[in-house]
């Protein structure tokens, strides 16, 4: 006998299972145990392995190669700079020694610190503080200005160098540091973009949390978005300092008429190839110049060595924003 939907029998059936149903819950998917996704830098076979640490290897050995060139390049004679061996057939360790009495390579590096941490500070917290406007406040024609600041970075160099120039001396301040770092209190519209991206990834709730309980909105910025943007204004540090410390067309322009002394790192050494230059009147003592060069990378090092963390984690970051 078949059952209809309208009688009693399938009604009765429909009341049971719809009972069942409302203790039990509703019926539960099957869950698919996760996979993680197969990562191509993780090789599973033996050759793959073997090839990828080949490679490894093979570039390591590549972006060292210049290094270790500058380092025996520095143990060698005069006589024996430029022959390519990478063992020194003789190694004069006094090299290190009167590098100081020729040249004043502690004036040189004093002088390219300082100013890289100016200019590194400066940047850093006046981007800072232009990121985090853009970020967080609401106000018309916003993406606008933003668009302006970025359209800035097309513009080359060369064609802000004069009138750069123009104002700097006009302000009296040709010969001196100022012109070095000075700009940089200002902002740079790279800098205000990555920094932008940070704290656009920020809770927004904090922020309002914050005004609730009568923050200022300097105090959002000082109490809230440094601390919690920490990695990207280590990478802006870093960047700029070492923009800063390889500057050499700004200390030909600002520095090149003082005394060399007050030359920075990239000028001394530059000025160190013209004086043993035979050409103008030197005795070919390169081995100086390479000991200064190799003494000049040495705070470099220190800085990415200090830094790299922040750059994984700074890229870490942006990743979780997705």
């Amino acid at each position: 006998m078949s059952v209809t939907e309208s009688s009693p029998e399938a009604i009765r059936l429909k009341g049971q299972v719809i009972g069942e149903q409302s203790v039990t819950g509703p019926p539960q998917r099957e869950q698919l145990p996760s996979r993680k996704p197969d990562r191509w830098y993780k090789p599973k076979s033996i050759l793959g392995k073997i090839v990828l640490w080949i490679a490894l290897i093979f570039f390591a050995i590549l972006f060292m190669y210049p290094f270790v060139w500058l380092l025996s390049a520095s143990l060698k004679p005069r006589g024996q700079v430029f022959d390519n061996a990478l063992w020194p057939q003789t190694i004069i360790p006094e090299n290190y020694v009167e590098v100081w009495n020729q040249l004043p390579l502690l004036n040189w590096m004093f002088n390219s610190i300082a100013i890289a941490l100016l200019a590194a500070f400066a940047v850093a917290l006046s981007s800072s503080v232009v990121a985090f406007g853009f970020a967080y406040f609401k106000f018309p024609a916003r993406n606008l200005l933003f668009g302006l600041v970025l359209a800035t970075m097309m513009l080359p160099g060369a064609v802000t160098m004069l009138p750069q120039y123009l104002i700097w001396k006009e302000l009296g301040f040709i010969g001196t540091w100022v012109p070095l770092w000075g700009a940089n209190l200002f902002g740079s519209a790279f800098y205000i973009f990555l920094q932008r991206q940070f704290f656009l990834g920020l809770p927004r709730e904090l922020f309002e949390a914050a005004r609730i309980d009568g923050a200022s909105y300097w105090g959002l910025f000082r109490r809230i978005a440094m601390p919690l943007s920490i990695p990207s204004f280590i990478i802006v540090f870093v960047f700029e300092f070492q923009a800063s410390w390889n500057n050499l067309q700004a200390s030909l322009i600002y520095l090149n008429a003082g005394t060399v002394e007050g030359f920075t790192a990239p000028l001394g050494i530059a000025y160190a190839m013209t004086k043993y230059s035979p050409t103008a009147g030197g005795q070919g003592d390169y081995q100086y110049v390479m000991v200064a060069s190799l003494i000049i990378t040495l705070p470099m090092l220190l800085i990415f060595a200090f830094g790299q963390r922040y750059f994984i984690e700074g890229v870490a970051t942006q990743g979780r924003k997705g």
